[in-house]
């Protein structure tokens, strides 16, 4: 029978990480990389596992590799400290190792709930992505936004659920919105040097977001969360570029750029 090592990254999760790492302690190995937490973090994921590493924030994908390396079993499962497997998909998990099979990845669906709520509507549902890895057969995009794994062979899908409690506040999507948008600008600057922003990009995307989430992916359908989901997405797309104006702006003049870096160490957990 093959095994399984879940991996998970970490800083300042107390308050989520006991439910994430309940919900796999089944696995052959849980190996937490905590990036310094100054909270309670370590101190209850030793509860769990001895695998337990202490290191500075290198960037998701590359703080989740060296997890990768920490592991001698066959098969990975990536899990945010936000997440938690349900029953059903631990069982399909389990089929898996015990079985065997030719595919080498999995995508395994995520159910977000933010603001009290399980939303289904809106772009954020369903949520498919590659969870679940062969050891000697994954690849890497190192991207802070939108970086993650992937397998050079075949990939399947499962139809357990991995539940992400994405957003409990809307205080909480304002603070990783901030971080998100400036990590994305880097990003972009550093793919495009010459990328810029105009006024009817302020506009015009805000707007367009708005009507994408609310009315064609029918987040109308979650209520006042879907309402709110879709202007703070509008909002997201206004300081992401109003930040690119400020950034390129601050570079002509020869002016230090704001802070980029300093968001690094606050964004443990992907993009929703």
């Amino acid at each position: 029978m093959a095994t399984l090592a879940v991996v998970t990254i970490t800083l300042n999760e107390e308050r989520q990480i006991e439910r994430c790492l309940s919900s796999v302690r089944w696995a052959d190995e849980i190996i937490v990389v905590d990036s310094l937490s100054t909270d309670r973090t370590v101190e209850i994921a030793r509860r769990f596992t001895s695998k337990v590493y202490l290191r500075d924030y290198p960037g998701s994908t590359r703080q989740m590799e060296q997890g990768i390396s920490y592991a001698s079993s066959d098969w990975i499962l990536f899990l945010d400290a936000d997440e938690e497997v349900t029953p059903e998909l631990a069982d399909e998990i389990r089929d898996v190792l015990k079985s065997g099979t030719a595919i080498t990845g999995f995508e395994i669906l995520r159910r977000p709930w933010a603001f009290g709520r399980w939303i289904e509507h809106g772009g954020w549902f369903p949520d498919w992505q590659c969870r679940l890895i062969r050891k000697d057969s994954y690849t890497v995009n190192h991207a802070e936004v939108h970086g993650g794994f992937s397998t050079t062979g075949p990939h399947g899908r499962l139809t357990g659920m991995v539940n992400h409690f994405t957003y409990p506040t809307i205080a909480a999507y304002l603070s990783r919105m901030n971080d998100y948008t400036s990590l994305e600008v880097a990003n972009r600057l550093a793919a495009r040097p010459d990328a810029a922003a105009h006024w009817y990009n302020m506009l015009l995307s805000p707007l367009s977001h708005f009507l994408r989430m609310y009315i064609s992916r029918t987040g109308v359908r979650d209520g006042m969360q879907g309402f709110i989901l879709s202007v703070l997405d509008a909002l997201y797309s206004f300081a992401l570029y109003a930040k690119l104006w400020e950034y390129r702006r601050a570079r002509r003049e020869g002016r230090a750029t704001p802070p980029i870096t300093n968001a690094e160490l606050n964004v443990m957990k992907r993009p929703a």
